[in-house]
Parts: structure tokens; C-alpha cells; sequence
């Protein structure tokens, strides 16, 4: 069906089983493989946010989950993320789909972006929150 995917693209602190949304997400979805957009990435201060840049050389790498029940765990996320029109608008960060490019094929598929400017936080160079924050 156009215009939805089974797959979430999480690159950010939903990636540290110290976060219990995280772990919700290695409970109720299959970590599928790994992936990467192309966008900056940045350090917001406690949590990175992703921007997309489809030109360019800049990559933000992450998992793409293969979610079991899509409409409960987009439900779940959203409000941990603050989107959707009960949350302040304008939201920090947009659910959106976004082509993710794996070693063998594209997927469409869901990824929370930064929704706001990022004037004056630091460009996590590598594209790799986990490894910027040494896990």
C-alpha cells in the first residue's frame, strides 16, 4: 500500500537498550539489518536529530526494525518522539518515509526527523550516534 512501510529506521537513543523504549522496540520488532540515510546528523543534547540531504556524501546510520503490529508501535513511538497534533506544535521531529539504503536493497521506510533549525548544535561527524556517545 502506498504511502506506509512495516519498517521504522531508528539511528538515536532508541537505539540503547538503557532506554525502555528501546527495549519495547527489540520486544515487539525484528531488528531486520542495517541501514543508513542520506542527512546530517546532530547532537541536540540529550538525544541526536536527523536531518535529510538526498545530495551530498553525508550519511546517518542506524536499524531498520520490521515491525509485527505497525499501527501499535507507530502509536507507542510517536508519543515518545512528541509527534502528532496532541504534542506541542510545531512538533521537533516529523515522522516521515524515508528511502534507507542497506547493503542489498532500499526500503522504505518510517524515521523521525528534526523538525527544527539546527543552528548551533554540533554535527556528529561519523553519522553514528552510538558510537559518538561510546556504545
Amino acid at each position: 500500500m502506498p504511502g506506509t512501510s512495516i519498517y521504522l529506521f531508528v539511528y538515536g537513543t532508541l537505539l540503547d537498550e538503557r532506554n525502555p523504549f528501546a527495549l519495547y522496540l527489540k520486544n515487539s520488532c525484528s531488528l531486520y539489518k542495517r541501514g543508513k540515510i542520506r542527512g546530517k546528523l546532530f547532537d541536540l543534547g540529550e538525544y541526536p536529530g536527523a536531518i535529510l540531504q538526498p545530495v551530498g556524501d553525508h550519511f546517518v546510520h542506524g536499524s531498520v526494525f520490521l515491525m509485527d503490529n505497525p499501527d501499535e508501535t507507530l502509536k507507542k513511538i510517536d508519543d515518545y518522539e512528541g509527534f502528532g497534533s496532541a504534542h506541542i506544535q510545531p512538533n521537533e521531529f516529523i515522522r516521515e518515509l524515508t528511502e534507507v539504503e542497506t547493503d542489498d536493497e532500499p526500503l522504505l521506510c518510517w524515521a523521525y526527523l528534526y523538525n527544527k533549525p539546527v543552528d548551533g548544535h554540533w554535527h556528529i561527524d561519523s553519522g553514528d550516534y552510538m558510537k559518538y556517545i561510546g556504545i
